[in-house]
């Protein structure tokens, strides 16, 4: 496996007193790749660190290579921790469309992984105000996350922090927007069967990640990325706030990077 970040092809984007460095893909696999390289530098150069997973479209590729390289006796999962950024209330983890379940299938089951350190929102909790609490404590007591993984949403949402009139703190139980529950709607049978709440970490949890790498791939995805990068700082674009983050990497391919192109920004 060949770590060497310095052969990819970035920019550097000061703001704020802030370094934000995005890195170019030619397509998924590029990014998927590159995103890969990242990750698994955190997981070398730290072998016993936290990281911040996501799920969805996004990172199934950075996954994949993940386990390739694992495979090859390139990397060692045995000391890492995750803390997973959401879950679906009212879904078990052995349902196909919770998200445990999608991190057994697309890394966990395929790494040296310790399972009982890998971290999901009980999406089983009723009481979301104890869910959330419980998550905020695992988060705490895990010593904080080292590295944050991070898709955007077509809205600016990260995790499931959706557009609104503030910035939520930390894990709480939100009700999902209809676009986000139509852009999920693929992944179930009928769009009834789409859970309409999520527990997900809040801005405060991913904001005190030391590092945050944000994967971007589509040209659906290239105006979250102008408005969150260049745009005002809001809570209408939840991804704007990683602008005050002072260790943001961004990995996208050209279709999410139009916007920011066709501005001359990049």
């Amino acid at each position: 496996m060949r770590i060497s970040v310095i052969r990819l092809f970035f920019f550097t984007i000061r703001r704020r007193k802030k370094i934000m460095i995005i890195y170019t893909g030619k397509d998924y696999y590029d990014v998927s790749r590159k995103a890969a390289n990242i990750m698994s530098a955190q997981i070398i150069m730290k072998p016993n660190a936290v990281l911040g997973l996501a799920t969805g479209s996004t990172p199934v590729g950075m996954y994949k290579q993940l386990i390739e390289w694992y495979k090859k006796g390139d990397l060692d999962f045995s000391q890492i921790t995750s803390v997973n950024l959401d879950e679906y209330k009212g879904l078990s983890g052995d349902n196909d469309q919770s998200y445990r379940y999608f991190m057994n299938t697309n890394l966990f089951d395929h790494v040296n992984i310790d399972k009982a350190r890998t971290y999901v929102p009980n999406g089983l909790e009723e009481d979301s105000e104890k869910a959330c609490a419980d998550y905020n404590e695992i988060i705490r007591s895990v010593g904080g996350i080292d590295m944050q993984l991070l898709g955007i949403g077509g809205n600016g949402h990260i995790g499931f922090n959706e557009p609104g009139a503030a910035f939520e703190k930390e894990t709480h139980c939100v009700d999902l927007t209809e676009s986000t529950i139509k852009a999920n709607a693929r992944f179930f049978e009928t769009m009834d069967d789409v859970p309409k709440q999520a527990y997900t970490m809040g801005i405060k949890n991913i904001m005190t990640a030391k590092k945050i790498l944000l994967v971007a791939t589509g040209e659906a995805k290239a105006e979250a990325l102008y408005k969150s990068l260049y745009g005002p700082i809001t809570p209408n674009v939840p991804a704007s706030i990683l602008q005050l983050h002072p260790d943001v990497t961004v990995v996208a391919d050209e279709g999410a990077l139009k916007l920011i192109r066709e501005k001359g920004l990049l």
